[in-house]
């Protein structure tokens, strides 16, 4: 399920920060006793046929090449651990697919020159590719001082919000009331707990909005609220905006509303120390209402029983934002990269070239049974993602149409940010500490500041 990356994804975060820091200034000679066999790393799959996919494709990929792959599949867990222990001991594997990768990993290897430039692979494909895809993976080496194609697109998501449809009907409500205001649609779901804590629900609450600092799903939700009210933190040629008052006065108003959520008793008591799984458990125990969720493991995970993957269970899309506009959402492309000190590099080119021929990549995208989505347009309109009946995939297509990335993949600077969840420690301190929005913001903005102006 999807916890299994992101409860590891914020250790896998502090990891990275901390060795890839410490490797940029390092001098040591190349590793004499370095594996030199091609070495493929990939993360685990949420369910048995993504895994049995990869290992389906690397064997028709050897068949076709002639040549051998060693395909190591890691927990995620344990893969963090291991690509750790390589980079520190110069011993990577050739390729490297991560679930977590592009939240932090990719941008710093990129941008500390440890990736290859993979162009040569890209470019045949990359009329196929969605836009966003193909910017999600253009990051800037500091070596080299260009941006470029530092790693390959696999698939794709977003954050999602799903709602028990037979609560909200119970409630006096339906699905068809749903309003598009941003405001009227979060005071929809608070007025759903009321009516059904006057039916005797005492213990159920409207949503469960991550609100730990442990939680990878708070900085999640919370950048989706950014967006919302129009917070441009970073422009596109990776400078922070955090000076103008007005980008202050919008966070502030971003904060006040998501922290209020945990002070007027909306969300669980407990959300103030959820780990990244929790907000999937209290929902799926029917304890709230709604839950917005990175990617689509919740129905995902309820996809076997019929009634309540299609009657009980649904997906809407975000409000608008406040200004009343088409609400953006952030997007993660999931991605394999290849290590600039592979001795396999045109083995390693030639397999990927392999492995994002449409049909494989296909392939493999639909083996996460909807959890993640294709990063090329044709694939999109497969029957498979066009399915009007499905209530969760059909909802899931709309929002990917209208996409932009994290700002990692702009400014890799801003991967510390998401490392020490700087917006969990901010919601956290109004709600457990008593500061102020408007601390709470200030406290923010000069730390970001500070991880920008410390960066290297």
């Amino acid at each position: 399920m999807r916890h299994r990356i992101l409860t590891v994804l914020l250790l896998f975060l502090i990891t990275f920060g901390l060795i890839t820091c410490t490797n940029q200034t390092s001098t040591n000679p190349p590793n004499p006793n370095r594996d030199t066999s091609f070495r493929i790393w990939w993360n685990e799959g949420y369910f048995p046929e993504e895994t049995a996919t990869i290992r389906k494709i690397v064997a028709a990929w050897e068949k076709q090449s002639g040549k051998r792959a060693n395909l190591t599949i890691y927990s995620e867990k344990d893969l963090a651990r291991e690509v750790k222990n390589a980079i520190e001991r110069d011993n990577p594997p050739d390729i490297l697919y991560s679930y977590s990768g592009d939240f932090s990993l990719m941008p710093r290897l990129a941008w500390q020159n440890k990736l290859a430039d993979v162009s040569d692979v890209i470019q045949p494909a990359k009329d196929l590719y969605e836009p966003s895809a193909l910017q999600a993976v253009s990051y800037e080496n500091n070596t080299t001082k260009k941006r470029s194609f530092y790693a390959i697109p696999i698939s794709q998501n977003t954050t999602y919000i799903h709602y028990w449809k037979d609560l909200l009907e119970e409630s006096g409500s339906s699905s068809e009331k749903i309003p598009k205001d941003w405001n009227a649609f979060w005071k929809f779901w608070g007025d759903s707990q009321t009516a059904l804590r006057q039916k005797g629900k005492s213990e159920l609450y409207a949503m469960g909005m991550p609100m730990s600092v442990t939680a990878t799903d708070t900085f999640y939700q919370f950048e989706e609220f950014l967006e919302a009210y129009n917070v441009q933190l970073i422009d596109k040629d990776g400078r922070l905006q955090l000076d103008a008052p007005e980008t202050r006065k919008a966070i502030v108003a971003a904060l006040t509303q998501y922290s209020n959520f945990y002070k007027d008793g909306l969300v669980p008591p407990k959300a103030i120390d959820w780990a990244d799984p929790d907000n999937n458990i209290e929902f799926l125990s029917r304890k709230t209402v709604m839950t917005p969720n990175p990617s689509l493991s919740i129905p995902g995970s309820q996809r076997q029983d019929k009634e309540t993957y299609f009657n009980k269970m649904a997906t809407v899309e975000w409000p608008n934002r406040v200004d009343g506009k088409p609400l953006t959402y952030l997007v993660a492309v999931k991605q394999a990269c290849l290590f600039e000190a592979s001795t396999n590099k045109e083995i390693a080119k030639n397999f990927l070239s392999f492995l994002i021929n449409p049909d494989n990549l296909s392939e493999f995208v639909k083996g996460s049974q909807g959890r993640f989505f294709p990063v090329m347009t044709k694939q999109l309109s497969d029957p498979f993602w066009n399915d009007v009946k499905d209530p969760h995939i059909s909802v899931a297509v709309k929002q990917l149409k209208n996409t932009r990335p994290f700002y990692q993949v702009v400014n890799p600077a801003y991967t510390e940010v998401q490392s020490q969840n700087i917006w969990g420690k901010a919601i956290r301190s109004i709600d457990v500490d008593g500061k102020t929005p408007e601390q709470a913001a200030d406290k923010a903005i000069a730390d970001i500041k500070q991880i920008f102006s410390d960066w290297k």
